[in-house]
């Protein structure tokens, strides 16, 4: 039975005469990984502020694990919101020593596990101040999963990574969600990397929600592949599949999707009209998850 660990129901938030949040809802089930995406000032640090109690929520209501947000609920919260909490004086233990005493956690092997776990060792004594900006990002990793959190918050947590850092954030967050089943609600302004991780995708625009969507329903509407358009959908699929390896999927009564720009496309043609089927179009199709971005929000822009 699928469990749903975040609620989040008509929730506007005004600073003033600006609308952040503008009657948002959305929800993460156990396991998910939900990627939060829009532009700067759509409404994505503001929405996990409310979640965490950072800034008050007056319109609308938020559930965590089935009850009303509270304290206690947001014992099993672990976040990191614009920038890591870290105590530039403190070393990598200490911050993470004064963690475990504010959340009453007595076993100190703890500490260890977790600097192993996000690759801090060799820093144990390193003063946060002297980290580069990727150490920083796993310290307040470490400091957000040291109370072993069911759902952790970030708040663009790959920002200004080098390359080889974000692939190791993203093998941390995998190794998180699958091996401890945390689940992750995620914002970034790198698509491809949101795209690599995310289970299910919410887009913000002027505050408001404008689409959610999973990542398997992304993936028909958006592969990369060739569009077949034809006269006849269901002659056409039987023949590609008796006829040809590559994988497809069909999108309406006239659309076929091959998942592969490798197939022979003369031959297909061929094979098609040969067989009584019309050929409308072909058209290669190369698209990604920030291609869907742009157009779901240019969409809006123009209308």
């Amino acid at each position: 039975m699928t469990k749903t660990i975040l609620s989040v129901d008509n929730v506007s938030k005004s600073f003033g005469r600006y609308k952040a949040i503008d009657n948002l809802s959305f929800t993460l089930q156990k396991g998910d990984i939900y990627g939060l995406i829009g532009a700067n000032g759509a409404g994505k640090t503001t929405i996990m502020r409310l979640i965490t109690q950072l800034s008050p929520l007056k319109v609308g209501q938020i559930e965590l694990f089935g009850q009303k947000i509270n304290q206690q609920a947001l014992k099993h919260v672990g976040a990191v919101i614009e920038t890591p909490a870290a105590f530039d004086k403190l070393t990598v233990q200490e911050n993470l020593k004064l963690v475990a005493i504010q959340r009453g956690i007595n076993d100190s092997t703890k500490i260890m596990k977790i600097v192993q776990f996000v690759g801090l060792t060799k820093k144990l004594h390193t003063k946060a101040r002297n980290l580069s900006l990727g150490q920083r990002q796993r310290l307040g990793l470490a400091i957000a999963i040291l109370p072993e959190p069911d759902l952790l918050i970030l708040d663009e947590p790959i920002n200004g990574l080098d390359p080889s850092g974000i692939i190791e954030f993203r093998k941390l967050l995998e190794k998180l969600n699958q091996e401890k089943q945390v689940t992750i609600l995620i914002s970034s302004h790198i698509l491809t990397e949101l795209y690599q991780v995310s289970t299910r995708f919410g887009f913000i625009y002027n505050g408001q929600l404008v689409k959610k969507i999973t990542r398997e329903d992304l993936d028909k509407v958006n592969q990369s592949g060739l569009i077949v358009t034809v006269d006849n959908v269901s002659k056409a699929s039987q023949l590609i599949d008796e006829k040809f390896s590559e994988k497809f999927t069909v999108i309406d009564d006239k659309n076929i999707l091959i998942h592969s720009l490798a197939i022979d496309i003369p031959k297909l043609n061929q094979v098609l009209v040969e067989n009584g089927v019309a050929v409308i179009g072909l058209t290669k199709e190369e698209k990604s998850l920030e291609d869907y971005y742009t157009k779901l929000i240019g969409g809006f822009k123009n209308a």
